[in-house]
């Protein structure tokens, strides 16, 4: 309602200037009044100060952004170790930036003030400048292919793993889902069965292949455990639409795409504890729960709830606008210690999908013989595709 009060508002003043605009003109009907629409030295000279107004505006603009959201980006502390490398390239990235920004725009508003139209001068024309324009291609030039070089290096280094480094790496599937994450692990094997979205029944909700050997110690997770100091590499699959895997604090980004396997690969280096006592994360964590509390106290005025502190994790989000409830597409994500994690592990592979999928199956059964206890369910029972995926198996 604030939004429609305020457009309304300036709708109001846009038609309250024309109007104003009008009967000014009006009002200098009958007097000497300069209409040949062609510009003046007087025009030429507020329009040169006005140019050189817009530059101040545009230098304050920049600093003012600096001072109140440069703490805003992740440019510091990544997660991971490519990050660290990511991290220094945008830093290099926009240094070059406001560089040539700062540099160019002083020329630009200079010059279109220096040399603004005066009565009587005439613009000298050149057809053409060999020296000009081959110093402001070839120094460009250079630049974008050392930053465009430099980028690739990061991505190799990033993106190519060793056959050495997968052999001691942790293998996790990202599922993805309008609107939510699955995570599934290897198991003992290491290795991810082989699944399709038309496996897809019942409890069975990642399409795993059940007559897949490789499938037998599948698990999942609704949270994302990682061991720190471990390769993990990820598999990612969707369901339905271009949903894109996001992790912010690992510098991590890959789209998940129907059809097909996605992969990207990370080391984690801080833990999900040692991340929360980072200066800057206690820094931040404490100015978000200043700003919660804040809001608990009119929240609290107004007889609701009142906002639960903020605690620092790690996410996975979704990033592509993958429908109404893309806001809501996000997954915990957990950096244990190596230790933790096999802890963890070794309690959650005891519920594998496999073994999941069986005790739904006799579930099933159980309950169509105690609604229809003189039914023979033994022939649908053998013709039901779990049953005869998992029979194949024992096989």
């Amino acid at each position: 309602m604030t939004t429609l009060l305020v457009l309304i508002v300036v709708v109001l003043l846009a038609i309250a200037l024309w109007q104003l605009t009008k009967i000014f003109d009006l009002a200098q009907v009958g007097q000497n009044v300069n209409t040949t629409q062609v510009a003046n030295d007087k025009d030429n000279n507020i329009q040169g100060y006005l140019m050189f107004g817009f530059l101040g505006f545009i230098y304050l603009t920049t600093i003012l952004s600096v001072l109140y959201c440069g703490k805003f980006p992740l440019v510091s502390d990544s997660a991971s170790e490519h990050g660290i490398e990511i991290d220094r390239l945008m830093i290099i990235s926009m240094a070059i930036i406001f560089f040539v920004q700062t540099i160019t725009q002083a020329l630009l508003h200079y010059f279109t003030f220096k040399y603004r139209g005066k009565q009587g001068q005439k613009a000298l024309y050149f057809a053409d400048n060999n020296r000009l324009e081959f110093i402001w291609s070839i120094i460009p030039a250079i630049v974008l292919a050392g930053l465009i070089l430099y980028g690739l290096y990061a991505w190799t280094n990033i993106m190519f793993v060793t056959d050495e480094d997968a052999e001691d790496a942790i293998v996790i599937e990202l599922y993805a889902q309008q609107f939510k994450w699955d995570a599934r692990y290897s198991g003992d094997d290491n290795v991810l069965g082989k699944a399709n979205v038309r496996y897809i029944e019942g409890v069975n909700t990642l399409g795993l292949d059940l007559s897949d050997a490789n499938a037998q110690d599948d698990f999942t997770s609704s949270e994302l455990h990682i061991p720190k100091g471990k390769r993990v590499i990820f598999k990612m699959r969707s369901q339905d639409v271009l949903h894109s895997a996001y992790m912010p604090h690992f510098r991590a980004q890959m789209n998940c795409v129907p059809g097909m396997v996605t992969n990207f690969s990370f080391t984690p280096i801080y833990t999900t504890a040692e991340y929360r006592e980072l200066p800057a994360m206690i820094q931040k964590v404490s100015e978000i729960n200043t700003i919660r509390t804040k809001k608990s106290i009119e929240l609290v005025a107004k007889g609701q709830t009142a906002l639960d502190p903020y605690t620092f994790d790690y996410l996975l989000l979704c990033n592509k606008i993958c429908g109404a409830s893309h806001y809501n597409m996000q997954m915990k994500i957990v950096v244990d210690t190596p230790e933790d994690f096999k802890k963890w592990a070794k309690e959650q592979g005891q519920k594998t999908i496999v073994s999941a999928v069986k005790n739904a199956a006799i579930e099933a059964k159980a309950a169509e013989t105690k609604a229809n206890p003189t039914k023979d369910t033994s022939a649908t029972l053998a013709n039901d595709t779990t049953v005869v995926a998992l029979a194949e198996v024992k096989k």
